[in-house]
């Protein structure tokens, strides 16, 4: 049996290999690729995620799960053997329905639509992109009908599934539901005291190689090694893991607003230290990556906004940042500026929006995306359904694609249900954030030293190592000791924007 389960386990190994060759060609087609690269590199990419297929989804993988079953029955639930073999058991039954075809074609087209949707965002043209989303919606459709015979209770749940194994649409729904009463009355209550906050601070001149060179001195404090991390501008900002020790993070600056660069480094530094944080035993594994999305949002919320966005972080770093910027912050205090980045102010941009107007972003999205599936929004119409639903919800009137239905790249990259894991992910930082307290009354201290290793550790010995070791259910339960609440988040906000507000 451990003969069998070392035949697996370097079959399973060639697959990660190359899984991560396709997230460094994704990662360099975003970061540093020609133009004009594109088409070559959508083959390649297909090519890769064919032979990837094939090898996950192969008859001999099945052969040696169902020759280890006893094998796993007889090892600890915990262990790295057993979750190995239970997670890939799940996978190869998921992948055996999906023609390896399909899926390259969904690559194929992804990354040709990626290529599209920057043009189109760059000339604020929804119309540049629209036939390569016709095209991913289609091919979508028929990966869902590879699922056309299980029992599921909404088309999405397939998609969902995808990113957040065991969550269904209703579940989401349900959770959204709960958020929004406490949500829409503090939002309205916050708006009526709006002029109490300025953010004006925030805008103004920040050369772009002044910004970065600030970004890093924060980043360096979390845990970011320059001889296994890197930082890269980009269209949109995200983060890559090529392997425990290649780490890949990327965020945008603006030379006349300077929040974006600052806090997307945070957020996707929060990424970083989770893929950085699994435990190297898992190297080469499917294992070896953070436990789905949500809990990986998860982090990037809670260092971005919990730790970026808290006052002893900037008791810490506000002298630090006006040395960097004199003519913008010298004259600025400290309770003035942890106010500006507080700032609530309904906005067009998701990545860029304030803790308490976020989730209506995700919201919005949430709904579309299963009213997109549905068949209910004909996608020539997208752009005037967002810009009602922007109105609706955020009460602004969007002035342009770029700041509408084009400023996320998601549904470029085929990643239809992913992104109702963005909410998730804040709820679920703030039921880590109070184990966090119970176990560091004194965190708050730390930061004002502008000690940061102490949270780290404590997230990486309770969540980051365990990578995808169990499912997300398994895995946040391990982390708080129940399900996803929306309680701690709605209380942090409450708390937080009260007392800002004088509410």
């Amino acid at each position: 049996m451990e003969q069998k389960f070392l035949e697996l386990k370097n079959r399973l190994a060639e697959v990660n290999d190359l899984e991560r060759i396709l997230y460094l060609l994704g990662w360099d087609q975003r970061v540093i690729m020609p133009p004009k690269g594109a088409a070559v590199r959508a083959e390649r990419k297909a090519t890769i995620e064919k032979i990837r297929l094939e090898k996950w989804a192969s008859d001999e993988i099945g052969r040696l799960l169902d020759d280890l079953r006893p094998y796993e029955e007889s090892l600890p639930y915990e262990s790295d053997e057993a979750s190995l073999i239970r997670y890939a058991r799940r996978e190869y039954e998921r992948l055996r329905r999906v023609p390896p075809a399909l899926k390259a074609e969904i690559t194929r087209t992804a990354s040709l639509a990626g290529a599209a949707w920057i043009e189109a965002r760059q000339k604020s043209d929804f119309s540049l992109f629209l036939p390569h989303l016709q095209k991913l919606v289609e091919l979508k459709h028929k990966y869902v009908e590879c699922f056309d015979d299980e029992n599921v209770e909404h088309i999405y749940d397939i998609l969902l599934e995808e990113y957040e194994p065991g969550m269904k649409t209703a579940e989401v729904r349900a959770v959204f539901d709960d958020l929004k009463k406490d949500l829409v009355p503090l939002i309205a209550a916050v708006n009526e005291r709006g002029g109490a906050v300025s953010d004006a601070c925030l805008h103004g001149r920040f050369p772009v190689d002044k910004q970065r060179e600030f970004c890093l001195s924060v980043i360096e404090r979390f845990g970011f090694d320059p001889d296994s991390w890197r930082l890269d501008p980009t269209v949109h900002p995200f983060a890559h893991g090529s392997a425990t020790t290649d780490i890949r993070i990327t965020t945008r600056y603006y030379e006349n607003f300077i929040s974006p660069a600052l806090f997307g480094s945070m957020h996707e530094c929060g990424h970083g230290l989770y893929e950085n944080g699994v435990s190297p035993a898992l190297e080469r594994t499917p294992l070896c990556q953070g436990a789905w999305l949500s809990l990986h949002e998860s982090q990037s919320r809670m260092w971005e906004n919990l730790v970026g966005r808290s006052r002893p972080f900037w008791r810490f770093f506000y002298p630090k940042l006006q040395a960097a910027f004199p003519n913008q912050f010298s004259g600025v205090n400290v309770e003035t500026f942890y106010r500006a980045i507080n700032k609530v102010q309904p906005s067009f941009i998701r990545v860029e929006a304030d803790e308490a107007t976020y989730s209506l972003h995700i919201i919005l999205r949430f709904e579309l995306e299963q009213e997109i599936m549905e068949g209910k929004i004909a996608l020539r119409d997208l752009p005037e359904v967002w810009n009602a639903r922007m109105k609706s919800y955020l009460g602004v009137d969007v002035p342009d694609d770029a700041l509408g239905v084009l400023q996320d790249i998601h549904w470029s990259s085929g990643d239809i249900g992913y992104f109702a894991t963005y909410s998730l992910g804040s709820i679920i930082s703030c039921q880590i954030w109070e184990k966090v307290l119970e176990a560091m009354p004194d965190i708050y201290d730390q930061f004002e030293r502008g000690e940061f290793m102490a949270l780290r550790e404590w997230l990486r010995e309770n969540l980051h190592r365990h990578g995808r070791k169990f499912t997300p259910k398994e895995t946040l339960a391990k982390v708080v000791g129940g399900p996803i609440n929306v309680g701690p988040y709605v209380k942090y906000l409450k708390t937080k924007y009260g007392e800002i507000y004088g509410l």
